[in-house]
């Protein structure tokens, strides 16, 4: 079953008056990418939280946010009044202005005024919390990617069908190219050497029809394209549970490369128009696969 590269899933807790929020949220991406976004008074945790990412998901672009409210008892803070007094000499001037008063609960707020004073244990303790959320927020964001994996392969399994009665059509329809090739070319003959009295030689007409079909001989290109589809099908109804857009993007590039060949060699206006519809279906192959895991 296909796993979508999107997806969404969040975690929370408080403990002892803290809040703690975690989101994770994965977009598509060729390699798996790790974005860490922590409060200020929590930076130098990030590894951790990358190696659970890494565990838990193997492709896309995931941002993990961290949002931590309120105040637990074992926890405090310092004023770092140097940063205090500097905030206020560059606003107090803007402040006069304007009649604006200073409010300093608003100054607390601001970055570097407050100092964190929390102990190793404490420490430790809003590690393993986070750790915990994180796994929780990943384990729920690979079930939403699982759910639209569903739908993605709903939509591939729609534009293969619609390849595979294409191809069909195009495998019955190319004998008889060569058939009204030769019906054509007879015709064609007979009314040039009709005007000098001559007849068409079955030995000339056998040849230029020969050359034709070796020239139009599209047979290898449908065996191969009729095997890529039965691959891109095989890795779509695999359980193997291994990352599959890549090696479906490759499976749809090399589809196309087959149709164009189709398209080229067989000069045919309803193989020609299957051709155009096979190109159409591949195109929203390789936009969906962009997608898959």
């Amino acid at each position: 079953m296909l796993r979508s590269m999107t997806g969404f899933g969040s975690a929370t807790k408080t403990v002892d008056g803290c809040r703690f929020v975690i989101e994770a949220r994965a977009v598509n991406g060729r390699y798996l990418k790790c974005h860490i976004r922590l409060p200020e008074d929590f930076h130098g945790l990030e590894q951790g939280l990358e190696e659970i990412v890494s565990r838990s998901l193997d492709r896309g672009t995931v941002t993990v946010t961290v949002r931590v409210s309120g105040s637990s008892p074992d926890s405090g803070a310092a004023l770092d009044t140097a940063a205090l007094d500097r905030y206020i000499e560059q606003i107090k001037p803007v402040a006069e202005k304007h009649g604006l008063s200073i409010q300093i609960a608003d100054m607390l707020e601001l970055p570097g005024v407050l100092i964190s004073q929390v102990d190793d244990a404490s420490r430790g303790r809003v590690v393993e919390i986070m750790h915990k959320l994180l796994q929780q927020a990943c384990d729920e964001l690979d079930g939403m990617r699982s759910r639209e994996g569903e739908t993605l392969q709903h939509d591939l399994q729609g534009s293969l069908d619609e390849i595979r009665g294409a191809l069909e059509f195009i495998q019955e329809r190319s004998p008889v190219v060569v058939k009204l090739y030769e019906e054509r070319l007879r015709q064609r003959m007979e009314s040039l050497l009709s005007t000098v009295g001559g007849t068409v030689g079955d030995e000339d007409l056998v040849r230029e029809v020969a050359v034709f079909a070796e020239r139009s001989d599209i047979a290898e290109e449908i065996i191969r394209l009729g095997g890529h589809l039965d691959h891109f099908q095989e890795l779509m109804d695999s359980d193997s549970g291994d990352p599959l857009g890549r090696t479906l993007d490759f499976l749809s590039q090399e589809m196309l490369r087959e149709t164009n060949t189709i398209g080229s060699k067989c000069l045919d206006s309803d193989v020609s128009r299957r051709t155009v519809l096979i190109k159409g279906a591949i195109d929203r192959l390789k936009e969906q696969v962009q997608n898959v895991r």
